[in-house]
């Protein structure tokens, strides 16, 4: 595998109408979750991608393999398990394109993952390892079971990619960052936001993050930041690269997923971290405008006439 990722997968229902979800009467069935979007984004750019994960051995689940096989991603670390349901969230959706997420995933077929069952081979054989602060801020077990793996990932030369992906329905700001700080000295790559940063070093002050920062051995460390762009620490500097600006933005959600996606292809190209930035904020830019959570993810091509370096051949 280029990239594998451990974490939940999700049946997502999208609003039909924008506003409050109490006024909301229909619902159209999709898939979603962080780590499962930035898998997804990965396969369409073209790498070969892998998920290890547990979901409901119900018509849900069924549901969810199937279309993740579809997508040319590797299951066979995806377990169906009895009397579990799959996960479920609704999404609010404003017509800002900004949204919530209400989530109904307890019990979650992912409380039967056990760090025994880690698939240790599977890890060793790839070249990134990609977590998220969400499957740990599910279960209180799931935090040991992502340290084990970022460890297991260290000690056999994977690299590993953490997008920190804060959810405060899910779990305290001091739970995250006692977690979320743990794997630091684990990470190679830290995919990141403003506000993330500060609950993990507890300051606002650029500063004092940088100094903070530069007690672990990160290769990376980008600071996404929406329409702006993004920016990557360098000689104690983070250095703005900017973003793409889009019609008009329909869904935000998944964004920061595609960013992902995009800024690991372009590092096991090997690619200089501002041209594989690049990639990735027009990514981001291309998925905002689309509904669904994993429906704006690009195919390599698309991204291509985006930038303008292919040729949109329509007729």
């Amino acid at each position: 595998m280029d990239i594998i990722t451990i974490g939940d997968g999700m049946i997502t229902f999208d609003p039909s109408d924008k506003g409050p979800l109490r006024y909301v009467s229909e619902f159209k069935r999709k898939i979603g979750g962080a780590e499962l979007n930035v898998i997804i984004g990965c396969a369409r750019l073209g790498l070969k991608a892998g998920w290890i994960s547990r979901l409901g051995k119900d018509e849900f689940g069924r549901h969810i393999i199937n279309t993740v096989r579809g997508e040319g991603i590797d299951v066979s670390e995806v377990k169906l398990v009895e009397g579990y349901p799959t996960s479920l969230n609704f999404k609010e959706v404003h017509a800002s394109g900004d949204s919530k997420t209400f989530y109904y995933r307890h019990k979650s077929p992912t409380e039967t993952l056990s760090i025994d069952e880690l698939p240790i081979d599977y890890i060793k054989k790839s070249k990134i390892l990609h977590v998220t602060g969400v499957f740990p801020a599910i279960l209180e077990q799931n935090r040991q079971i992502i340290l084990e793996a970022v460890k297991i990932a260290k000690q056999n030369g994977v690299k590993v990619s953490l997008d920190p992906n804060i959810r405060l329905k899910l779990w305290s700001k001091e739970q995250a960052r006692e977690t979320l700080l743990s794997y630091l000295p684990y990470v190679d790559f830290l995919l990141t936001g403003r506000e993330e940063l500060e609950i993990l070093f507890g300051t606002e002050n650029e500063e004092d993050m940088i100094q903070s920062l530069r007690n672990y051995e990160i290769q990376h460390v980008i600071v996404k930041d929406g329409a702006s762009g993004a920016s990557y620490l360098e000689n104690n500097r983070f250095i703005q690269v900017p973003g793409f600006k889009v019609n008009k933005v329909v869904d935000t959600v998944g964004a920061g997923d595609g960013f992902d996606a995009a800024f690991l292809y372009g590092i096991i190209q090997n690619w200089p971290v501002e041209k594989a930035i690049q990639l990735a904020n027009a990514v981001g830019a291309m998925v905002v405008q689309v509904e669904g959570d994993n429906e704006g993810l690009p195919y390599l091509e698309d991204v291509e006439v985006f930038l303008g370096a292919r040729e949109n051949i329509e007729r």
